[in-house]
């Protein structure tokens, strides 16, 4: 009989490091949950400077108002974040998620949390070991109740990216809020409770497809969180003293060469996922680099040198060797260029975007008429959609002018808004003969002359 498969995992409690790289990740929390917070409290000419409606279909932007016609971009940025996976992943391996990924990110804010309630890892695996009590009903519940405030926040910021966040605020505070910016807080600030609060590194462990597929990226040259087995095996207690003495001639009491590592397992206390990262090269390393913080401190204890465990890539490791240069990379190159073109181009198309639309058609409800002077008419429905946020006067001219003309006054459209006007426009029977004819008109922005646009329409001739 088969032993059915199943799932067996214990809470991990890492133990808090200090160095260089911790010191990062702490600076990279700040920096996204100061931009993730405080980007909806921002504005821009007078409205929030991020924010997508969803009744008008708009994506407010700094100042530049997307419509759902410029999808064109959403795919680009798109596009650009599948290219910039696939090249980071290339480069770096999963240093995005050791120091950006939100999921990293928000556990490590429970993390603090959990500790700063709680206290140490061995205090809490001691309390969690324990049974119930009055003191542990007391710990456990603030770190919840905390936890949870915390997630609830992150909930009610992201609905503010779609609804305006002072509006949002301000209904808060008045005690009310809507149905769907409540559903979606909750829903998100479960998610954000759950994911980081309760399966932590199990995500990253069990969840994440970014884990599964990571090693179809890599290659030798990669860089990653490595232990230097050649230097540091066979591992074992040393003493200070023999530290200064080279590897080859540093013997442990039984006269064998001993290596570079203590067998302290701190890189194992301190890793978020519970590895050993001396066991090789593992699909759950997050490449934190805590591990490589608190064995450069115990190499700074014992007088050797660091980088025991380092970034660093197979075949560095392999042959003892630098790390290449993109050069000694095509690949590198090929994902760069094509970043690069893409960006260029988006950036292009955004700089000489226009920001006004304009559909033309053709009144069917009124047929080409004739005026009291002899000439023929045709009228037309001009929908122009201002996306600016100031109001703008625009005006209709026909590049045939000699043949057609138009008969409107300049069109005043208010900011961020649509507005529809009959036009006219007039041909003279003598000059153009009967049928269907081609018109181009061209909608000029009397408020910043370098803004055009033009269209076309049909007039027809009896």
């Amino acid at each position: 009989m088969a032993t059915p498969l199943h799932f067996v995992s214990s809470k991990v409690y890492p133990r808090l490091t200090g160095g260089r790289f911790n010191t990062l990740r702490v600076a990279f929390v700040v920096i996204t949950q100061l931009l993730y917070f405080g980007l909806p409290w921002l504005n821009w000419d007078g409205q929030q400077a991020t924010r997508f409606d969803f009744d008008s279909m708009r994506l407010y932007l700094f100042g530049l108002t997307l419509l759902p016609q410029d999808f064109i971009y959403l795919a680009a940025a798109l596009i650009v974040a599948a290219l910039g996976l696939f090249l980071w992943t290339m480069l770096a391996g999963r240093l995005w998620c050791g120091f950006s990924c939100p999921q990293t990110v928000y556990t490590e804010i429970m993390i603090w949390i959990e500790r700063w309630v709680e206290g140490p890892p061995n205090q809490r695996r001691k309390r969690d070991a324990a049974p119930w009590g009055a003191e542990k009903v007391l710990r456990k519940g603030t770190t919840q109740l905390l936890m949870a405030a915390f997630s609830l926040w992150t909930g009610l910021t992201l609905v503010g990216y779609f609804t305006p966040m002072r509006e949002l605020a301000a209904n808060l505070g008045a005690g009310h809020i809507g149905v769907w910016e409540a559903l979606f807080a909750l829903s998100y600030g479960g998610f954000t409770w759950l994911l980081a609060g309760v399966l932590r590194e199990q995500v990253c462990k069990h969840m994440c497809p970014y884990a599964r597929f990571q090693g179809a990226m890599f290659d030798r040259d990669t860089l990653l969180v490595a232990y230097d087995d050649k230097r540091g095996e066979p591992r074992g207690a040393r003493r200070k003293q023999h530290a200064i003495i080279p590897i080859a001639a540093n013997v442990g009491r039984d006269d064998k060469p001993q290596g570079a590592c203590v067998d302290c397992g701190l890189c194992v206390q301190v890793c978020p996922t519970g590895i050993d990262i001396r066991e090789g090269l593992q699909y759950e390393c997050i490449g934190c680099a805590a591990c490589i913080d608190v064995c450069d401190e115990v190499m700074d204890k014992t007088g050797q040198a660091r980088g025991l465990i380092r970034f660093s890539t197979q075949h560095a490791m392999e042959q003892q060797q630098p790390l290449p240069s993109l050069r000694q990379r095509p690949r590198a190159l090929v994902y760069s260029g094509l970043l690069l073109a893409i960006v260029a181009l988006s950036a292009t198309g955004l700089a000489l975007r226009v920001p006004f639309k304009v559909d033309i058609l053709r009144d069917r409800a009124v047929m080409q008429r004739e005026s009291n002077d002899g000439y023929i008419e045709n009228v037309y429905n001009v929908r122009i959609m201002n996306t600016e946020r100031d109001s703008r006067r625009y005006q209709l001219q026909v590049e045939s002018a000699g043949l057609v003309r138009v008969e409107a006054p300049p069109l005043q459209v208010a900011g961020d808004s649509v507005t529809s006007f009959n036009v006219a426009l007039v041909a003279d029977p003598a000059l153009l003969p009967s049928g269907s004819h081609t018109v181009s008109v061209r909608i000029v922005n009397l408020d910043d002359p370098s803004q055009v646009l033009h269209e076309e329409a049909r007039l027809l001739m009896p």
